[in-house]
């Protein structure tokens, strides 16, 4: 089955490039796509060699070099030392918010990576070391005759900075090819622009300000907001989109075809992607309700809505003189779209919708490249979209569901027949077995899930392991694909609070040893342990992978209450015979726990 979906692929491929050239896409179209195509590509092998623990600085790489949506914003910008119309006034807004999220990613990314980083452990940071290749490029950059070259540094630079998120020994040389790819593509574009000093003062000055704001916002970040800190950077790619398509097509003097398709998929991409990220932000921060919104109708919702932004996109097409307001429907209708789509999609999912935002602000970005004719931008857009894409991919199959379920606001797959009903008595337990559990254990492995991050119990939890572990107790930590709220998250929390990274291993590492493990401690987590998985072919979850704690000697469940999960799905886990509820807040239970191990060691 494999071998043949992956013969449709590639003749699939292949015929639709042998296709596009029999209706006559050739020369600088054919030759952008070539390099669009290429650094999907490329873009699709680098991704998936990054460990699934620097998933969450690699979603944050991404986010900065989707800051070079400031290409197109420098492109158009003009006037001298102050917009003088409302083109460029919109060019230096998509500018600014542009920078905001180049230096506010890399600056993210950096802090997670020093989390992950242990002084005598690993080698010292030598990161000064790194502003060679960034001031070579910048200088280059400036320098250039034509910004051909300088571009192609610069995307190389960017693919490179993926595939650096490979391990955390060439992690911070990936987050520095990524700060030389994005630098050197701006530089090149203001030494070629040929503006004026007043406007090249006004570059300056747009892209330091919106420099500053990312930088502070990314210092006060706290690492238990990381995703919604990534979903409102993400909203800033897309509004970029928007309005440097609403700038393109005031300033040309003739919208021919190219222009008018590209400008309307920015805007329309990029619509859905600033409330979309938007409404991610709303329920990640708890300003918004995290439950599913369920308006009657949503799907023919969802369709009228796409109808509309495809038709004004059509028109555009054919009326070009109408080109401004057919992108004020375009984003109007994209963006009701996105925040209905959005909005619809629970709490639990928002993992995966953060991952596919990723991959829709690439997009944008990569219509911007064909808008503008930059290649960097298409190459760099490219690169994003394949990113988020096999995020989100990893994402659905390890909760078993397809993306379609997510993005259209399901559930899991209703059940073919009734499910089996686990019948028992969960038994409760108290800080003083636990900790007597965990003392005299040998191996124990640690099972955390969102709970963890909610009471933010990472810090009372890495001093209790560092106890067990100077006593001479084996602890690890098992992480589910899902387990937070986007990929990575937990890893950066145990990192943030000063576990070494090598206790902390994925599912598939960490499941075969469950079998030889004196306890399993899960704290936070419920649908990510539930033996009902593969235990009940009609359970909701039927064939979702999970973590097999209950193959230990001894499972204790620490968490607020004996409910079910997101999935809502009743847990059998809870009354197997090896497992006791530790029923209480994470932090809280986590600090006694401290004190009770401390005591039986003295």
């Amino acid at each position: 089955a494999e071998t043949a979906t992956q013969a449709k692929v590639a003749a699939g491929a292949v015929a639709g490039a042998l296709g596009l050239g029999m209706v006559g896409v050739s020369g600088d179209v054919a030759s952008m796509l070539g390099l669009t195509s290429l650094a999907g590509v490329a873009g699709y092998q680098t991704v998936w060699g990054v460990t699934h623990a620097l998933h969450s600085p690699l979603m944050a790489v991404t986010n900065a070099v989707s800051g070079l949506t400031a290409v197109g914003g420098l492109e158009l910008m003009g006037g001298g030392i102050m917009p003088n119309n409302t083109a460029t006034g919109l060019a230096a807004v998509a500018t600014a918010v542009s920078a905001v999220n180049i230096v506010g990613g890399f600056r993210v990314t950096e802090r997670m990576l020093n989390m992950f980083h242990r002084e005598g452990i690993d080698p010292p940071n030598c990161d000064k070391l790194y502003a060679l290749p960034v001031g070579v490029g910048v200088v280059g950059g400036l320098l250039a005759q034509d910004p051909a070259m300088a571009y192609t540094a610069a995307g190389i630079a960017c693919i490179g900075a993926i595939a650096g998120l490979a391990s955390q020994k060439t992690a911070r040389f990936g987050n520095a090819l990524g700060v030389t790819g994005v630098a050197t593509g701006i530089a090149a574009t203001v030494g070629t622009a040929h503006a004026s000093m007043a406007t090249i003062a006004q570059m300056t000055g747009t892209l330091g300000v919106g420099g500053l704001v990312g930088y502070l916002v990314a210092k006060r970040m706290q690492p238990v907001e990381l995703p919604q800190t990534v979903a409102a950077f993400h909203s800033l790619v897309g509004g970029a989109a928007v309005l440097t398509a609403f700038s393109a097509v005031m300033a040309a003097e003739d919208i021919n075809t190219m222009l008018a398709v590209s400008s309307w998929a920015g805007a329309a991409i990029g619509g859905i992607t600033v409330t979309g990220s938007l409404v991610a932000f709303g329920k990640l921060h708890g300003i918004m309700g995290s439950a599913a919104l369920k308006l009657a109708g949503k799907n023919q919702i969802n369709m009228g809505l796409s109808g509309l932004t495809l038709a004004s996109g059509a028109l555009m097409c054919i009326n070009p003189d109408l080109g401004v307001p057919c992108l004020l429907v375009t984003s109007a209708a994209s963006g009701a779209l996105g925040w209905h789509m959005a909005a619809s999609i629970g709490g639990a999912d928002m993992p995966v919708v953060i991952t596919l935002l990723n991959s829709y602000s690439g997009l944008a970005i990569c219509a911007e490249g064909f808008m503008l004719d930059n290649a960097l931008m298409s190459v760099v857009g490219s690169l994003i979209a394949s990113s988020g894409g096999i995020l989100s991919y990893i994402m659905c199959v390890a909760m078993n569901r397809s993306l379609a379920n997510v993005i259209l606001g399901g559930a899991w797959a209703a059940a073919a027949g009734p499910a089996m009903v686990f019948e028992g008595e969960a038994v409760e337990t108290n800080a003083d077995a636990t900790a007597a559990a965990l003392s005299m254990a040998k191996k124990v492995i640690i099972v955390p899930g969102y709970g963890l991050a909610a009471a933010k119990a990472q810090y009372p939890l890495a001093i209790l392991v560092k106890k067990l572990t100077d006593e001479g107790v084996e602890v690890r930590f098992g992480i589910h694909p899902v387990a937070g709220r986007m990929p990575g998250q937990l890893n950066v929390l145990l990192a943030e609070a000063g576990v070494p990274y090598h206790q902390v291993l994925e599912m598939e590492e960490i499941n075969p040893d469950f079998k030889n493990t004196c306890v399993a401690l899960v704290i936070g987590a419920n649908d990510t342990i539930n033996s009902a998985a593969l235990e009940d072919p009609n359970s909701a979850i039927a064939g979702m992978p999970v973590l097999e704690v209950w193959h230990s000697k001894q499972v204790i469940v620490m968490k607020r209450s004996l409910g079910s999960g997101y999935a809502d799905v009743p847990n059998p886990v809870f009354f197997k015979e090896n497992t006791n509820m530790l029923l209480g807040d994470a932090k809280r239970m986590c600090e006694t726990l401290n004190t009770k191990v401390n005591a039986l060691y003295e």
